[in-house]
């Protein structure tokens, strides 16, 4: 036994010690100021109301379903406005982007412009992420000889 019996050791006590305050947070963070929490608010209530559209009353969505299901199956017929208006007055307007472009594809200038209005709402509560083939979509909808549907592409596409 040389000379490991003479160096200092901590005791369990300086260990827990200096575990306890190391790692850890003993307090939540919050938002420093009222802007900031104003902030953090609006973002939580932006987030929960999102998430709210996730569920509907019958059942985890199964009408919401089927509708969504004949505005694919009328895709590319003459039936895709009435589908999509079916859909619009059963379970509002679709969120979903890919069937926000059918509702664009619907050829209905009503649809259309119903759709562009509730998804620049949307947008403006909380900021969507647009895909690539929507974005595109809206840039041959800022194209549109009717300024209503236009100027709305125009604006979601700006934002």
């Amino acid at each position: 036994m040389s000379g490991d019996d003479d160096r200092y050791r901590k005791s369990w006590r300086e260990i827990d010690r200096a575990r306890d305050g190391s790692g850890r947070r003993s307090e939540e963070r919050r938002p420093r100021g009222a802007a900031a929490e104003a902030r953090s608010r609006q973002a939580t209530r932006a987030y929960l109301e999102r998430i709210d559209g996730l569920f509907t009353k019958d059942g985890g969505g199964a009408a919401e379903a089927r509708l969504a299901e004949a505005v694919r199956a009328a895709h590319g017929t003459p039936e895709l406005g009435a589908a999509c208006a079916a859909y619009r007055d059963g379970a509002g307007w679709p969120r979903d982007p890919a069937l926000v472009s059918l509702f664009l594809d619907s050829g209905d200038r009503n649809i259309m412009a119903g759709c562009l209005d509730a998804l620049a709402r949307v947008h403006a509560q909380a900021p969507l992420e647009l895909p690539a083939g929507l974005r595109s979509q809206l840039r041959l909808l800022a194209e549109d000889p009717d300024d209503t549907i236009a100027g709305a592409a125009e604006d979601l596409l700006a934002t």
